[in-house]
């Protein structure tokens, strides 16, 4: 964190009225004991032997690399990626509301790449889980002992029927999810506010990294309005293709009333199919479940500001691998098959991933990366080992929504979807925004990131 950021991080507490040694007690409280959840899964040196390769050098990848690194004796580890940059991705939303500037969010990404590990600088077309070889675009064949799979997620751009990536912020069309996309976002949002409108707001029907994002956005354009005395020149709509605006029961009361209380309707069940830029509209699927049929209604909005949640799924080659599930809810993304408690694959036993890519029943964010990183380490360290993996992953994972500039609900949860509240924000009212948690969101988490996670620890 730096001085500034520490400056305004001060200010905001004491116009709380909260005293600088109470706020800092409370927040080394819960940095300690942020840590208790994955300190089982902790190992002592090992003498494992065997070529590792980690495809994927984002919060996952690079966070196992360090782990490996400090707990192996005699590392031998070579982690595949093409980026230059390291982005700290839950600051996208920051940026698109003003909170964040662009150069906030990142940090090259030779200086997070841990010492020791052979960086191969380059993109990874195939695997071969039979063979143990990875296929990279311009260095050949990679062998390997074990494998972690870390590449994150696709973005499927052009399974929005008028859209792809170069269009993006064209006819006032824009997505978050997309460190450029942001940017365009914070300016079309200012002017938006401005001139008044309708603003529609889509998420979308596959598993998505940070499922409360479009929520985020969403509430952030009604409060900057209401800061701007613009709120009445607005028309907010929120479609979602779930059943219900959320789905953990024990935050979803309270996030409903904030967008009844804001006059934002929430349609439920319905797809975007796909945008007329040129014209400003929106064509939706409205998907209604009437005994064991299904009936689509397609239905076509207006809209002046527009932001949408694309398809998502696991990397090309990543399905093309044959690695994904084969059936169930997982198999049309292509979502790793892993066993969701101990992050090793089902069909090829060494072979790990967790992340994004992996397919477990649970939100992909990186705190739940975070949580499953120690774990997935520790179990390949077993595997090397020739033994059984035993440490479990419950299915924690956060999701930080940001109700308005200065709270957040903070949603914590497990595979059964629910509650799991850290330590010191189980002495609060978790089921309701809190403004400690935006001090958590907006000060705390980036910092611990990047110097934190990345660095291998907890």
């Amino acid at each position: 964190m730096s001085a500034h950021e520490l400056g305004k991080l001060i200010e905001h507490i004491e116009q709380k009225g909260v005293s600088r040694r109470h706020f800092f007690r409370v927040m080394a409280a819960a940095g300690l004991l942020s840590m208790a959840g994955t300190e089982k899964a902790k190992a002592s040196s090992s003498k494992a032997k065997g070529k590792v390769v980690i495809v994927g050098g984002g919060a996952a990848g690079i966070a196992m690399a360090a782990r490996l690194k400090r707990w192996l004796d005699e590392p031998d580890i070579t982690l595949i990626d093409p980026s230059d940059r390291q982005y700290y991705q839950p600051g996208f939303t920051l940026i698109a509301s003003g909170v964040y500037q662009p150069d906030d969010v990142w940090k090259k990404q030779a200086d997070c790449i841990p010492s020791g590990i052979k960086w191969v600088k380059d993109s990874v077309v195939a695997i071969d889980p039979v063979w143990n070889q990875v296929t990279t675009a311009t260095n050949g064949k990679i062998a390997y002992d074990f494998l972690v799979l870390t590449p994150g997620l696709q973005i499927n751009w052009n399974q929005v029927e008028g859209m792809s990536y170069e269009q993006l912020g064209t006819g006032n069309a824009h997505c978050i999810y997309d460190f450029q996309g942001a940017q365009k976002t914070w300016k079309a949002m200012r002017e938006f506010t401005e001139k008044g409108g309708r603003g529609i707001y889509t998420d979308t029907y596959t598993k998505h990294k940070c499922g409360g994002a479009p929520k985020k956005i969403c509430l952030l354009t009604d409060d900057y309005a209401r800061k701007h005395g613009t709120r009445e020149g607005l028309q907010l709509d929120y479609f979602t293709a779930e059943r219900d605006l959320y789905d953990v029961k024990f935050f979803t009361p309270r996030l409903k009333e904030i967008y009844k209380e804001r006059n934002v309707p929430i349609n439920l069940n319905t797809r975007l199919k796909g945008i007329d830029t040129a014209a400003k509209q929106v064509h939706f699927e409205r998907r209604e479940k009437r005994g064991d049929e299904t009936i689509v209604t397609p239905f076509v909005e207006d809209y002046d500001f527009l932001h949408f949640t694309p398809p998502m799924s696991a990397p090309d080659f990543v399905k093309e691998a044959g690695l994904g599930f084969s059936e169930g809810s997982l198999a049309e993304g292509g979502w790793v098959m892993v066993d969701k408690e101990t992050l090793v694959h089902k069909k090829y036993p060494n072979i790990v991933s967790l992340g994004d890519v992996a397919g477990l029943p649970t939100s992909k964010t990186s705190a739940a990366a975070r949580v499953q990183v120690p774990i997935a380490a520790k179990n390949l360290i077993s595997l090397m080992e020739g033994k059984e993996p035993k440490e479990k992953y419950n299915g924690y994972a956060a999701c930080p929504i940001v109700t308005d500039y200065g709270h957040v609900l903070l949603c914590e949860f497990d595979y059964k979807k629910e509650p799991m509240i850290s330590f010191p924000f189980s002495l609060l009212d978790m089921s309701k925004e809190q403004w400690v948690a935006w001090l958590l969101k907006v000060y705390i988490l980036k910092p611990l990131y990047f110097y934190g996670m990345l660095k291998g620890y907890a």
